[in-house]
């Protein structure tokens, strides 16, 4: 039977790193196993879930070296973007990436990079992120474009 999903019932939460693995390994990796990532100091994952409980977004903010802008004073890294099919569209993919913004900015992060899978770039665009890289293939992921959105210093 399948799922609707509503945004404005949507809550956004942090969440611990082997909650997100199994939304991430069924959208992301199609089913291939999720490498445990060694989460530098800082890092934060955030889950989506609708209000009877249903994990329907995950997403990983961590600080992280841009490789376009080495300038960047506070760079951190979005990674692992998995929205459930039945809620695209329904704006949780935008309330995660937003929460997740607002927390980099309130702890003094200037930028915010990710590899964006191709199918993607236009919602980053909408989020505020530009292009800055051309078409490149990663092996667990297939076409990406290099995204980052500057953030406000404040």
């Amino acid at each position: 039977m399948p799922v609707t999903v509503e945004a404005s019932a949507v809550i956004v939460e942090e969440s611990d790193a082997e909650t997100t693995y199994p939304l991430w390994r069924d959208v992301l990796r199609e089913g291939r196993p999720v490498p445990r990532l060694d989460d530098p100091e800082g890092t934060f994952h955030l889950a989506a879930r609708t209000s009877s409980g249903l994990l329907v977004g995950v997403v990983r903010f961590s600080p992280a070296p841009c490789p376009w802008r080495r300038e960047a004073r506070a760079p951190w890294q979005l990674r692992g973007m998995a929205t459930a099919p039945a809620a695209r569209g329904t704006g949780t993919g935008r309330a995660l990436v937003a929460d997740g913004l607002a927390r980099v900015a309130a702890s003094g992060g200037d930028l915010v990079w990710c590899d964006a899978r191709v199918p993607a770039v236009g919602f980053y665009e909408r989020m505020g992120f530009a292009v800055v890289t051309e078409e490149f293939q990663k092996p667990e992921g297939g076409a990406h474009r290099g995204m980052l959105v500057e953030l406000p210093v404040g």
